[in-house]
């Protein structure tokens, strides 16, 4: 028996987009994956495979823009992925290094980083398509991520320790699931083109660049989204000032 035209439309909408849907699955497998390395008390692996799972939460939405395999599924999938691997994965990562000593204080700011990442995506969903795309309403939650992870993975490679550390940790999650549900905005790099010319100093720049990340990659990726977590606050005081001056 041969399947009809409603059977066949029926299954086509059951079906999705192979390539873009398993960089996201890979990026869900990297979060979860770190929070089973911070139950066994391995952070380095913990805070290595949150950055793995920033760099193929980059790649699924380029690779279904670039193969025209766009879907509502693929969103939606996204959106989950993202809150295992920036939401859960970096708040339980936190809290088993470092958070856990400060009893019912600590396991309080873990949760409110969690629930700072879903309610980052939550308003970033519906509110996709109504907002000026050159900025982001509130730190994304991989760049929140990456401060949390950054930090746990700076101290085991310098070498930090002590209580210091553990209050820096604290202050850290806690102004990371802030910022994510602040009304702060901080620039999203969609208006970079890699298809326009650039001065030849550009590359120059840009090999630096990576020389110093191959150097100390832990530390220069946790400055890196540290300074751009601040230069959220940065921009609003200057654009706050100068509403100031013009009134």
């Amino acid at each position: 028996m041969r399947p009809t035209t409603g059977d066949k439309m029926n299954l086509r909408r059951q079906s999705i987009y192979l390539l873009p849907n398993l960089f996201t699955l890979a990026a869900l497998f990297a979060g979860f994956y770190a929070v089973v390395q911070a139950m066994n008390q391995k952070f380095e692996y913990s805070a290595v495979a949150i950055f793995i799972a920033m760099v193929l939460d980059g790649l699924d939405g380029r690779v279904a823009r670039m193969t025209h395999t766009q879907s509502a599924f693929g969103a939606e999938f996204d959106s989950l992925s993202d809150m295992v691997s920036f939401g859960v994965a970096p708040a339980l990562v936190a809290y088993e290094w470092a958070l856990r000593d400060f009893d019912r204080l600590g396991w309080m700011v873990a949760f409110i980083y969690c629930a700072g990442a879903a309610l980052r995506l939550a308003r970033f969903n519906t509110n996709l398509g109504s907002t000026d795309k050159r900025w982001f309403q509130g730190l994304p939650s991989p760049s929140a991520a990456a401060v949390v992870a950054g930090l746990v993975w700076t101290s085991l490679e310098v070498g930090w320790s002590g209580m210091w550390v553990k209050w820096l940790a604290l202050g850290l999650t806690l102004f990371a699931g802030l910022t994510m549900v602040s009304n702060v905005p901080f620039y999203s790099f969609k208006e970079f083109n890699v298809r326009k010319t650039v001065p030849f100093v550009v590359l120059l720049l840009l090999l630096l660049a990576i020389v110093v990340v191959v150097y100390k990659p832990p530390l220069v990726l946790f400055g890196f989204f540290l300074a751009y977590s601040i230069s959220g606050y940065m921009t609003y005081c200057y654009r706050k000032l100068k509403f100031q001056k013009k009134s």
